[in-house]
């Protein structure tokens, strides 16, 4: 829609709460703690096209950040009564370690 004679602009979306029917599971990381969490994981990362994650806690408490311009900016505490963490596919997010935690990833794709 115009705005002005230009297009509005783009409003960022809520993340997604749930990955979609019919993923097949592919792989899954190691079991990580805050010690042996990839930096390359604390930092902005992003899957692959077509890839969605699990974040799964399994010990203590985990910072989720998506920070991705397309979708609001969120930033969720995860841990092992939480509902895990979803990734969408090339949407970048972070994690950060709260303490001791353990966790780990799943990798989900439709191919």
């Amino acid at each position: 829609m115009a705005f002005g004679g230009r297009s509005a602009p783009e409003v960022p979306r809520p993340s997604a709460t749930e990955i979609p029917d019919g993923l097949t599971h592919y792989r899954s990381t190691p079991l990580f703690d805050e010690r042996s969490t990839p930096a390359a994981l604390k930092s902005d990362h992003c899957t692959k096209p077509g890839v969605w994650g699990l974040i799964r806690v399994s010990k203590g408490r985990l910072r989720y950040c998506v920070t991705d311009s397309r979708r609001a900016a969120t930033s969720v505490e995860l841990t092992t009564d939480s509902p895990p963490g979803i990734i969408e596919p090339a949407i970048l997010h972070r994690v950060d370690p709260i303490g001791e935690v353990e966790f780990q990833v799943e990798f989900w794709t439709t191919a």
